[in-house]
């Protein structure tokens, strides 16, 4: 019996694509409508893996994301990086000019904003996911109305593309994490990136004096990402991703690290997938 993947969307989403990028086209999936759902299913253990968008090249990161990783004591167990071209389907034999509403999810609609500057008239809907837009339009078979979504939903889905590539930049990726509810099983070997939180002690310098011991240690931050504490108002927590060469370093950065935080908690250790061989070609 095959490991089933929790993904926000139905076939033809991104999320789905990622999941098959990652794990294989032979894979089965648990379509859920949202974030939480996603993370619900993993804490039911109605799915044993889950794909989560985390963060997008033009729209930045998406902040409560990584909240539901933190407070659900979820692991980040590998990242999959998406070249991402959001195109304009609608239903057969309509134009541009026939389009009154286009629905779509709501960080497809961010970065896709400025191609609808020149049509003030059209109204922007937003929708659970970019396929469920799509099929929305085909099963209701619903006119005047377009959806922003994949090449692989125009092909579900039935739906003519009107208008291709529409995000506002052309190179536009979308960071994918994968989790679960445990990483005990994951071997530690071809481990070069992490994602941590932490959150300093309210005197000056304490932020950089956690940097300067990444730097000391020979880790790359790629990301910092903080977010407000909840439970007292004007303190924040930060999230931060590394890469490193040394396994080892990278742990002695951490023992000295939960000695000079306030608090430090690993979200994962993973390989760094960003400059990885598929992800290159994907982007061409």
């Amino acid at each position: 019996m095959s490991e089933k993947i929790a993904i926000q969307g139905i076939k033809g989403s991104f999320h789905y694509q990622t999941a098959e990028s990652y794990f294989g086209k032979d894979i089965e999936v648990l379509e859920c409508r949202t974030f939480d759902a996603i993370v619900k299913a993993l804490l039911k253990g109605d799915a044993d893996w889950g794909v989560m968008a985390i963060e997008n090249s033009i729209a930045g990161a998406i902040l409560p994301n990584y909240a539901l990783i933190d407070r659900h004591n979820l692991h980040i167990t590998g990242e999959h990086y998406m070249n991402i071209q959001h195109h304009l389907m609608a239903l057969g034999g309509q134009r541009l000019e026939d389009i009154t509403e286009v629905h779509s999810h709501y960080m497809a609609l961010l970065q896709c904003k400025d191609f609808f500057h020149d049509y003030p008239d059209i109204r922007l809907v937003e929708s659970p996911d970019t396929a469920e837009a799509a099929r929305q339009i085909h099963l209701q078979q619903l006119k005047g109305v377009a959806a922003i979504a994949s090449a692989s939903a125009s092909e579900l889905y039935g739906l003519p593309i009107i208008a291709e590539s529409i995000q506002t930049i052309k190179r536009n990726a979308t960071r994918f994490v994968v989790l679960r509810t445990t990483d005990a099983h994951l071997p530690k070997r071809g481990i070069n990136k992490a994602t941590l939180k932490f959150q300093v002690y309210d005197k000056s310098g304490s932020l950089a004096t956690v940097l300067n011991v990444l730097r000391d240690y020979d880790m790359n931050m790629t990301k910092i990402q903080s977010l407000p504490v909840i439970e007292t108002p004007w303190k924040y927590a930060f999230f931060v991703d590394v890469v490193f060469d040394s396994y080892a370093r990278y742990q002695q950065a951490i023992q000295l690290l939960d000695i000079m935080t306030e608090e430090l908690k690993v979200l994962g250790e993973y390989e760094n997938r960003l400059n990885s061989e598929s992800y290159s070609k994907s982007i061409i």
